[in-house]
């Protein structure tokens, strides 16, 4: 943290629960020179990745679906959502973490992942910086059901949907997950599928 607009007064942390929510206190320099002093609320729930699996001579994207509270609470009828598959990094460098996460969400063993960029997905409010990953798939990489880990609490279902069919579902209000949505038109964007 080099800005020298920007000098932290005081963190406080608001809650340890299951991640970490701080409130941070800090003076800002403003274009005219002078300090303000300004206070918000960090979340910090770690970096993560994401991957979309695509199978490029069948034309197929492999999603998962799961209940999210958080969208639940916030409108969503069944809180289900339909996602890529993604997890935190924990000690884990980023291609480690999806790969380890792919085999446990969708039950496909891949090798040859490419990391395509990474973004903040909510730079207001929450620290994670989430990595993007893609790679092709083919049936004989599947090694196990998927479904997640059961210490995890994951009741994840593997979808294998036909990519023109994902980009509509997109349209039709059917994937509203930002991560997925980004994914998946990267892949619309480059013909993967």
């Amino acid at each position: 943290m080099t800005n020298p607009n920007i000098k932290i007064e005081e963190t406080e942390i608001l809650s340890d629960n299951w991640y970490t929510l701080k409130k941070v206190s800090y003076q800002y320099r403003n274009k005219d020179g002078s300090w303000e002093l300004q206070a918000r609320e960090a979340y910090d729930r770690g970096n993560g990745a994401a991957i979309l699996l695509y199978n490029s001579e069948e034309k197929k994207v492999i999603l998962t679906s799961q209940f999210r509270l958080p969208t639940y609470i916030n409108g969503n009828d069944d809180g289900i959502m339909i996602e890529a598959c993604a997890g935190l990094l924990d000690e884990d460098n980023p291609e480690d973490c999806i790969r380890k996460e792919t085999e446990e969400e969708t039950g496909y063993k891949v090798t040859k992942v490419r990391k395509i960029f990474d973004a903040y997905m909510s730079p207001g409010s929450v620290t994670e910086i989430l990595h993007f990953f893609i790679a092709e798939y083919t049936h004989d990489m599947k090694v196990s059901d998927g479904g997640g880990l059961a210490e995890e609490q994951e009741n994840i279902e593997v979808l294998e949907l036909d990519a023109e069919e994902a980009y509509r579902m997109i349209d039709s209000g059917q994937i509203r997950d930002a991560k997925t949505i980004i994914l998946l038109q990267y892949a619309q964007i480059h013909k993967l599928a």
